[in-house]
């Protein structure tokens, strides 16, 4: 299936690693040229690199407020343009209600939730009629994570602000959607796992609540990404979609 990939051009945040890292690589295995971005300026340049020729990168922290402007600037010095935002920030610290303090949670607000918030903002702004902005969000959008505090408290009021910014850019063209991810096989989902006394016996257990019996891979995370930013689908805004082996029930 051709996605209409081709030559269109996507800012992807928090692209060095994870399920950033892994959307930009399907991306531009489907010919997109990709933006990444990251806050260790050697991380990102290497990242960009193992990419190839269709992706740049640009040092920058999703919490700064001239992080949007940047990006969006980025996309038109190396690309001409841009067709579409895909906004993904590395999760806040894990810990329980008591554990985290007040400086993590403005630390995290400020990265997770208002950052994401002026890069979509920003791009709606310049977008034309099949521009989209896309969201990595979590299964806590639906269900809190156990040890996740910060992110169950921010990561639903996200796909709200998602929501609403779909039914306002919609009589434009312009589509916004969001992805929730559960147990993938990424970094960060081990170091949760490795929270444990016994990591090999954690997974086991997670393993066997997931239908398919098994952590999603990076690689089936980013071709769920690469599908909703493009052209083929052109008729889905509004939507958060569950990419978690199955574990969400209901509809």
């Amino acid at each position: 299936m051709d996605l209409g990939l081709k030559d269109r051009v996507y800012v992807v945040t928090g692209a060095t690693r994870g399920l950033g890292n892994a959307a930009a690589r399907e991306l531009v295995a489907d010919g997109a040229k990709v933006v990444i971005t990251g806050r260790d300026a050697e991380r990102v340049a290497a990242a960009a690199a193992e990419l190839g020729p269709n992706a740049a990168a640009v040092a920058v922290d999703n919490a700064d407020p001239e992080a949007a402007a940047r990006l969006i600037a980025a996309a038109r010095e190396n690309f001409g343009g841009f067709d579409g935002v895909l906004v993904s920030v590395g999760g806040p610290p894990p810990g329980f209600v008591a554990d985290n303090s007040d400086e993590q949670w403005t630390a995290a607000f400020e990265s997770v939730f208002l950052g994401a918030v002026r890069v979509a903002r920003a791009a709606a702004a310049e977008l034309d009629a099949g521009g989209v902005i896309g969201f990595v969000l979590s299964g806590s959008v639906h269900e809190p994570i156990p040890g996740l505090t910060i992110s169950n408290g921010l990561r639903p009021g996200l796909a709200g602000f998602a929501k609403s910014l779909a039914d306002e850019l919609g009589p434009r063209g312009i589509r916004v959607v969001g992805l929730l991810p559960a147990r993938i096989d990424t970094d960060r989902v081990r170091e949760l796992d490795a929270m444990s006394a016994d990591p090999e016996a954690t997974r086991a257990a997670h393993e066997s609540r997931i239908p398919l019996r098994r952590y999603g891979t990076p690689s089936e995370f980013g071709r769920v990404a690469a599908f909703l930013l493009s052209p083929a689908a052109s008729y889905l805004t509004g939507i958060m979609v569950p990419v978690d082996g199955g574990v969400r029930h209901g509809f």
